[in-house]
């Protein structure tokens, strides 16, 4: 399944400050600025229906999107966005030049499979995810929608490297000085704190479910 397509129709805004994005949220448009590529920022207002089906697509800061101005096409990639925090709805948008072959960094969600059958799990152990996304490097035009992480032959005590991920071909993660854990089986009745041989410090916490209900204390390092 390919990442949904995301366009936005803009107009410059010739007010810039508070002021002037003030004035385009009263117009029902999502103030924004356009930066990067070698040129400088312009202050844009886009429709706020468009940033809002962006939201909705569960990618907006991890897919590039098709900027449209006067019939003139901009690839760009969302780099933040400012949420009102009674009504949630977007208040300011950053949108940054790239082109489809410059390599840029990005956080990729990662999508777990296999859970109905791990051995590891069937046995009462627990899924503990270290990651849920991974940051990668990778040309602007070939994010990947997601990356795929298999579980279905781990047992207890088991992981998930991210040497265990098949990555497209022209993406590589930005750390790159240890085999990084993405998720691990823990026992149901365990909670430890390890650090692995990367140095990485990793938390993994069982289900207390069935102790809670007995009426009995959580296990302790």
């Amino acid at each position: 399944m390919s990442k949904p397509t995301i366009t936005f129709n803009v107009e410059l805004r010739e007010r810039v400050g508070t002021g002037g994005s003030r004035a385009a949220r009263r117009e029902g448009l999502v103030p924004g600025v356009l930066y990067g590529g070698g040129d400088k920022p312009v202050a844009i207002s886009l429709k706020r229906n468009e940033v809002l089906k962006a939201i909705e697509t569960g990618h907006f800061l991890s897919s590039t999107a098709t900027l449209v101005h006067e019939g003139k096409k901009q690839l760009v990639i969302p780099q933040a966005i400012q949420m009102h925090p009674v009504s949630d709805q977007p208040m300011h948008v950053d949108l940054f030049r790239v082109s489809a072959n410059q390599q840029i960094k990005v956080e990729v969600p990662v999508h777990f499979h296999g859970e109905e059958v791990s051995p590891g799990l069937k046995k009462g152990g627990t899924l503990n995810v270290v990651r849920h996304a991974v940051e990668l490097l990778v040309p602007a035009g070939n994010i990947p929608e997601s990356l795929d992480a298999d579980v279905s032959k781990l047992e207890i005590g088991d992981n998930v490297k991210i040497s265990d991920i098949k990555l497209p071909d022209d993406a590589e993660p930005t750390i790159t000085d240890r085999d990084f854990t993405i998720a691990t089986i823990a026992g149901r009745t365990a909670q430890t704190e390890t650090t692995d041989e990367d140095g990485e410090e990793e938390t993994v916490t069982a289900s207390k479910a069935a102790d809670e209900n007995d009426g009995e204390d959580e296990a302790e390092d």
